[in-house]
């Protein structure tokens, strides 16, 4: 089943295309991540899923329901697009029993909510004293007041410190864990491998890749870190792997990264002793996600320029 469906989803903003013909399939539960370069197209997507603008073309439905009819799904999702607005000087309990109240909600919601965010105890101070970490924990919390199945959120990190980010990071593993589906939208390709069980890539308003971040992880150039037993002895270990057939590359750590899979090792190494060399460390490596992301979207802004420059010319013939 199916939280999210799009087919040949468009939308343009006069002669700019934010979404193209964007067809896919998210799957109930579990936190999915929704990746692209700046400009792909990742909050229009949102800002459409939650009815807050509307397609210029294709059809989509969230929670089985049509985006044409947003009323019969939004009082079961939760988002957070940008940056929690609440009033400074009351306090975190204060602000969600007011929204509460705004929507309808029990008042017995809000302590529910502040448990779940792990703001119990200090619920009682005014906002304008927590931090930035705190503040985004109670976005969340404003979003999950009504308790809903899909929850939405743009950039739930941004800004946050490393301690910040590992807070969010437990909060949104939780929340899979307990049901909800969860989507967050993120630059940090790192804390999205970590959390994510599904992952949607879009560049250019298209999608590149849908499906489980493990089969994408499965893409990449698997290593094998060798380190000879003597430093002078670096060299001449390239050399000879070289000669033999394997791709090498000096690190900045003064060792070797062979492209080799994990199963390989042995064969490294007995490369080495025919060549009269002794190995310290034989260490495999896996690739990351930013490294299929970057392969996948483009390096840097000279490459996205470029492509989005063929992209344009290509629909222009």
């Amino acid at each position: 089943m199916s939280v999210i469906k799009t087919a040949d989803l468009t939308r343009r903003f006069g002669q700019v295309t934010a979404l193209e013909e964007l067809t896919l399939e998210v799957p109930r539960r579990g936190v999915i991540g929704l990746v692209g370069p700046n400009g792909s197209g990742k909050s229009t997507l949102i800002r459409i899923l939650l009815g807050l603008i509307t397609p210029t073309s294709g059809t989509a439905e969230v929670l089985d329901e049509p985006i044409s009819m947003p009323g019969r799904y939004l009082n079961r999702v939760g988002a957070l697009v940008e940056n929690p607005a609440f009033l400074p000087g009351l306090s975190a309990k204060a602000n969600l029993l007011s929204l509460a109240a705004l929507r309808g909600l029990p008042a017995s919601r809000v302590d529910e909510v502040l448990q779940i965010i792990g703001l119990t105890g200090r619920e009682n101070e005014p906002v304008k004293r927590f931090s930035l970490g705190m503040k985004q924990r109670l976005g969340i919390g404003a979003a999950l007041l009504p308790d809903p199945e899909l929850l939405i959120l743009d950039e739930p990190t941004n800004g946050l410190d490393p301690a910040g980010i590992a807070e969010i990071r437990t909060l949104l593993a939780d929340l899979a864990r307990n049901g909800r589906t969860v989507v967050i939208s993120s630059h940090l390709l790192a804390e999205i491998e970590t959390v994510c069980d599904f992952l949607v890539v879009i560049r250019f308003g298209r999608l590149v890749y849908s499906g489980p971040v493990t089969a994408l992880l499965d893409r990449t150039r698997q290593r094998i870190e060798v380190a000879a037993e003597h430093a002078r002895d670096t060299t001449s270990l390239a050399a000879v792997l070289a000669a033999d057939g394997w791709e090498v590359e000096h690190t900045r750590q003064g060792r070797l990264s062979v492209v080799a899979d994990e199963h390989q090792g042995a064969d490294l190494n007995r490369c080495a002793v025919r060549a009269g060399l002794t190995l310290k460390s034989i260490t495999p490596l896996r690739g990351s996600l930013e490294e299929v992301f970057l392969e996948m979207t483009g390096i840097s802004d000279q490459d996205l320029m470029a492509g989005r420059a063929a992209a344009a010319g290509r629909k222009a013939s």
